[in-house]
């Protein structure tokens, strides 16, 4: 069950800072200098005006509120127990969102709603359905629409649950990381099995068809026997999905992660031996591996989909629907129009006050953007290469629409985890070997222009492995 040697030399190897290319470009490579206001709400239009009717658009919420700090947290939080925040947030959302509606000029078709955070069950039942009843005001749901949210097993009632599920959710995700009690003190987020049990088998009940646990390899104090312990509980429960990553320890950016040290984090050949040991547990449970970082049991959609071609991957993580329009609401949300990128302030206070400005009775609120990035052809032909191999593990240049000035030094580039049999390639196509699927963050990152074009002085991602 443990990885071999050759698994252990490669994880060494390509154990660099990558990328997890959620985007491309990246987010530290947007040309935030040649980003207008006046160009994302262009590209918004046109996206909408173009895919609309057909496929309809995704929006994601974010809820940033947590009563207490999980300290391995990337997510951009606000800690406090005070909930008189809920109901002034929600209202800033609803008028966020009737600016973008003014922008469409027609009502949205809704294909996808996912509500993250923070951790969207800070805010009551009563609340989510005040947000939700206003987003969904006026506009058509997609009939294959899906709606899903993240839930902490430690808040989560049977009135969330149901509350959800009568507005259309379906579908839910549970941040469990790690069931070691030892982990869950040193990382703060401490819910026991019994809570998730509780959880999972309320919203089974009640007639959500799909459930997905959050777990993370390379926490601090992580032991071997501890996360075999947390799969065969995780298994003794068997979650529809589960998203099973790497901790990404970015202290320059999340102080927060201060709280331990490096020595209590698994060294690099204890963290691929935790992964390896994961990964085959969890397919030995009957799980498939899905793109990057997520198993799926046989019948999930994901599955489905990473078999039919028509796996997708975007902001929200991983997908079997397709929308070209993403509209991220909410301090901190991210947005996509597929033509451009656009991030929302990442202060609440700041956030409010954009959209709730009045002037005497005059509302003169205004989008809550403050940096983006417009794609340029080059940019656009890439990130169909890369979103190829993230979904469907390869990608073909076949036309010369499908190349790029750089593709011969990307294919240099890839000639090193060819030699190691990670990827093949020939004139025209490059394709993942069933052993490059650990590797990808590393093979996109050949193919990435940007980033080789201007090669970071300092660390900028977490580590590949």
């Amino acid at each position: 069950m443990l990885a071999d040697k050759r698994t252990v030399n490669l994880a060494e190897k390509y154990n660099v800072a990558a990328p997890r290319y959620t985007s491309y470009p990246t987010m530290p490579y947007w040309d935030t200098d040649a980003f207008s206001q006046d160009a994302w709400k262009q590209s918004v239009k046109l996206s909408f005006e173009e895919s609309n009717e057909r496929d309809g658009i995704s929006l994601y919420i974010h809820l940033p509120f947590c009563e207490s700090l999980c300290t391995y947290c990337g997510c951009n939080t606000r800690i406090t127990k005070n909930h008189s925040v809920e109901l002034p947030y929600i209202h800033a959302l609803l008028k966020e969102w009737q600016m973008y509606r003014e922008i469409m000029g027609a009502a949205p078709v809704i294909r996808e709603i996912h509500l993250g955070g923070g951790t969207p069950t800070f805010f009551s039942a009563g609340n989510l359905h005040l947000l939700i009843d206003g987003l969904l005001d006026g506009v058509h749901i997609h009939p294959e629409s899906e709606f899903s949210f993240e839930a902490h097993p430690a808040n989560t009632t049977i009135e969330h649950l149901q509350t959800l599920y009568d507005l259309g959710f379906r579908r839910l995700s549970l941040g469990i990381q790690d069931f070691d009690p030892k982990v869950q003190f040193i990382i703060h987020r401490e819910q026991s099995f019994e809570q998730v049990q509780f959880v999972t088998e309320e919203a089974r009940r009640i007639g959500y068809n799909s459930i997905n646990y959050d777990l993370i390899y390379g926490l601090p104090l992580q032991t071997m026997g501890g996360l075999a312990e947390t799969i065969q509980q995780v298994a003794d429960l068997m979650p529809d999905r589960i998203a099973f990553y790497s901790y990404a320890h970015v202290p320059w950016i999340k102080p927060g992660q201060r709280r331990f040290t490096e020595q209590d984090l698994p060294d690099t050949e204890i963290k691929n031996k935790l992964c390896e040991l994961g990964r085959n547990l969890l397919r030995s449970y009957g799980y498939i591996e899905v793109g990057m970082d997520h198993f799926a049991l046989p019948g999930d959609d994901l599955c489905i989909a990473q078999h039919t071609g028509s796996l997708h991957r975007n902001f929200m993580g991983y997908t079997h629907q397709h929308t070209k329009l993403l509209i991220g609401l909410g301090v901190s949300s991210i947005s996509d129009s597929w033509y451009a990128f656009a991030q929302n302030v990442k202060v609440v206070e700041d956030y409010i006050n954009l959209v709730d400005h009045n002037l005497g009775l005059v509302h003169i609120g205004t989008l809550p953007v403050f940096k983006g990035h417009i794609l340029t052809e080059e940019d656009l032909v890439i990130r169909r290469h890369i979103l190829n191999m993230m979904c469907k593990g390869m990608t073909s240049w076949k036309n010369h629409s499908e190349t790029w000035p750089s593709l011969p030094d990307a294919l240099e580039r890839l000639k090193p985890p060819a030699d190691d049999g990670l990827v093949e390639i020939n004139s025209s196509e490059l394709k993942v070997t069933p052993h490059g699927k650990r590797f990808l963050r590393n093979i996109c990152m050949a193919l990435d222009a940007r980033l080789w074009a201007d090669q970071p002085a300092t660390q900028l991602f977490s580590m590949a492995i």
